[in-house]
Formats: structure tokens, C-alpha cells, sequence
């Protein structure tokens, strides 16, 4: 059947969709690349809510989906912002979700890395309590068992007056840590609260603010997460990195080519794409692990259309596209989303979002895939 999606335009067209998935596999492990899925939460469509109240989510759901990544090989970076961290998902919440994801890490074996914030102040805060609030949640993932990563705080960036100030609250926390961080760079076009981290709004010297913390404490840093969607400063910060400290991309619209890398080294990865991208994602890391470079890219490149559709300006919204694809595929079923975020995009970017994931062969019943598209589409008034 031909369906009539809405085009940016406003007009209708005609779409094909696809007949059969595109086939992948569970595999071995992974020997090249360390590879952490950024995964979203699903919210409980019946729980009386406001977008004001406190998230409501199905557990059961939520860890189905963890367990679904980790059965392709792919790590859960756990209470990021694709969990709808500071969107949605409160800090209570986002504790649960650390609680009860690691302890499902560990009945299956899957890798988890859990989110550390400051989340749990609400107003203006001191440098004092933005400390006090990061050892807080850092002392809560570390007892969890998963690797902390250190996430970039809006009451830091609110409450410091210059780079000294993010050098020593960083180090205060690195010096505590029991074992070594990931640290995340996001940068303001995934949350405009953050612009001018570690102390400019001038990304050559904040840069080399960052690159300072870590030089102070190589010990204390497993990796490092860039999330400034410019691959060519990932690249530049890759190679001044200290021997042994990672670099995990974050950059949604380049990624293919920054895992790939290049004859200088290469990125591991830690991906809110990699949330509907798993088994895609997963089965291409298989093939690099190979040497196979070209097979690796021939798989992943044709996926950056969507992953840069999804994450289009504002790119904070990208969640409410990764959720409905999620619905799509029969991870969950419901399109409902914490804060009521799924008013977050117009129906012609979830009917481009579904044309390119379906041509990508992502929805595992293709068929399933389209009732719910057709259903969605009616819901707008669309009738085929």
C-alpha cells in the first residue's frame, strides 16, 4: 500500500514502504571499538501527569529495551540526555533508572556507564553545592557499580566565573573518584544552558581549559565524550589527548568517519543515534572489527540522513524522534514520552523520520511499522 505522508511543504506525496527488514543478527563481541548506546526512557501512558510532574515511567518497558542493546553487543550509556536528563527526567527518576538498569547490567553481562549531574538543585546554586550535588550522584553510580561519566551541570556553568572555577570543582570530583570518568563536553546546540563551558564562549580556549582537567588527572579520565557536533575539533582534541584516555564521539552528523578514523587513531563511540540505530550500528562495528573499513562505512554512512534529520535544529528535540522510531519498531507501545515531549516535532518531520528509517530497513516488522504510521497520520486527519 502507498502511503501519503506530509512533506515540509504541507503537501501530500506518495511513499512505498518497504517490504522486509533489513536482516541483522546478534553477534560476537566487539574488538575494536568500545561502543555505548545512549538510551531512552518509556514513559507510562497511563499515569495522570502534567508536564510539570515528576516522570512517569514503565520499568518494565525501559529495561526490556537495555536488555535489547545488550543483546547486540552494544553498551547502555544510562541517564543521559537521551533519557530526557533535565527534559523530563528528574534527578529521583534518573537515580531509579541508574539503580535498576545497572542491576540488570549485571544479571545479563551488558556494559553500562551511568550519568553524573547536578540535577537535583533547582535554583541558583554556590560552587560549594554544585560539588556537593556532583558527589552526590557520583557516590550513587559508583555504589551501582557502572562506570561514571561526568556530565556537563547548568548550575556550573550558571554559578562560575571563569576557567579556574570548572578546574577546580573537576578536580576536586577527579581526585575523589574511586575509579576513573568518562567526561562529556555537550555543547549548547543539545542544551542552550550550557554555552561558554569551562569558561568562554570561545571554543579555542575552552578547549584547552578541558584538555587541562584531564592533563591534571589522566589517571582519573577513562574517556572523554565530545558532543560539539565539529568533527574536526574532535578530531584536533583526540590527538592531544594523554596516552590512554579514549575519546568517545558524540557527534551525531559525523560519526561514520570519526569511528572509522583515520592512519592518527579513531573514536569510540557513545551515541543517542545508536538508541534506533542498535543492530545496524552493532553489525557494522562487527564488520570494522575486521579491518573491513569500506564494508563499515557502505553500512553506516547511508544512516547519517536520518541521524541528522533526527537531530536538526533545535537539536535539544531529537529524543521525541528516537522515542517515535522506538515506537515504530515495536520496542514499546505507546508514542508517549515523559514532559510530554512528543509534541516536540510536526508531523512532516515524523513522516521523514519514518521514510528514511523504513528505507533503511531499521523496523524489524515493516508492516507493524506502517498500521502505526497510518495510525499517527489519522490521528493529524491524514486519510489514505
Amino acid at each position: 500500500m502507498t502511503l501519503r505522508l506530509p512533506g515540509a511543504d504541507g503537501a501530500l506525496r506518495g511513499y512505498e514502504p518497504r517490504a522486509e527488514p533489513l536482516a541483522l543478527t546478534t553477534g560476537a563481541p566487539f574488538t575494536s571499538r568500545t561502543v555505548f548506546s545512549a538510551a531512552h526512557v518509556v514513559a507510562d501512558p497511563f499515569a495522570d501527569t502534567t508536564p510539570d510532574s515528576p516522570a512517569a515511567i514503565d520499568w518494565d518497558a525501559t529495561l526490556a529495551f537495555r536488555r535489547h542493546l545488550w543483546s547486540h553487543g552494544l553498551g547502555v550509556a544510562e541517564a543521559m540526555d537521551t533519557a530526557q536528563r533535565g527534559m523530563g527526567l528528574d534527578w529521583a527518576g534518573a537515580a531509579e533508572l541508574i539503580r535498576r538498569s545497572a542491576a540488570e547490567a549485571k544479571s545479563v553481562g551488558g556494559l553500562v556507564a551511568c550519568g553524573v549531574g547536578t540535577d537535583q538543585l533547582t535554583g541558583p546554586a554556590t560552587l560549594a553545592e554544585v560539588r556537593a550535588a556532583y558527589e552526590e550522584q557520583l557516590a550513587l553510580v559508583e555504589a551501582s557499580g557502572a562506570r561514571p561519566i561526568l556530565m556537563a551541570s547548568r548550575a556550573l556553568a550558571a554559578a562560575a566565573s571563569g576557567p579556574e572555577d570548572y578546574l577546580d570543582v573537576y578536580g576536586h570530583l577527579l581526585r575523589q573518584s574511586s575509579e576513573p570518568v568518562v567526561l562529556h563536553w555537550l555543547g549548547p546546540m543539545f542544551d542552550p544552558a550550557l554555552e561558554g563551558y569551562w569558561g568562554s564562549g570561545d571554543l579555542d580556549a575552552a578547549t584547552a581549559t578541558f584538555l587541562e582537567v584531564i592533563a591534571a588527572h589522566p589517571d582519573k579520565v577513562e574517556g572523554i565524550k565530545v558532543s560539539l557536533l565539529d568533527a574536526g575539533r574532535e578530531i584536533d582534541i583526540r590527538r592531544r589527548l594523554p596516552q590512554g584516555v579514549r575519546c568517545y564521539t558524540g557527534d551525531d552528523f559525523h560519526y561514520p568517519e570519526l569511528i572509522a578514523g583515520d592512519e592518527k587513531g579513531f573514536s569510540h563511540a557513545l551515541l543517542g543515534i545508536f538508541d534506533p540505530l542498535g543492530p545496524l550500528a552493532a553489525e557494522a562495528v562487527r564488520v570494522l572489527d575486521t579491518g573491513n573499513t569500506a564494508g563499515f562505512r557502505e553500512l553506516l554512512d547511508p544512516t547519517v540522513e536520518l541521524s541528522r534529520h533526527l537531530f536538526r535544529t533545535p537539536t535539544r528535540f531529537y529524543k521525541t524522534g528516537v522515542v517515535f522510531l522506538a515506537w515504530l519498531a515495536g520496542h514499546q507501545s505507546h508514542f508517549t514520552m515523559v514532559g510530554g515531549l512528543q509534541s516536540a516535532r510536526s508531523l512532516p518531520h515524523f513522516a521523514r523520520a519514518y521514510e528514511l528509517a523504513d528505507g533503511l530497513g531499521l523496523f524489524p516488522d515493516p508492516k507493524l511499522a506502517e498500521e502505526r504510521m497510518k495510525n499517527l497520520l489519522a490521528l493529524y486527519g491524514v486519510t489514505q
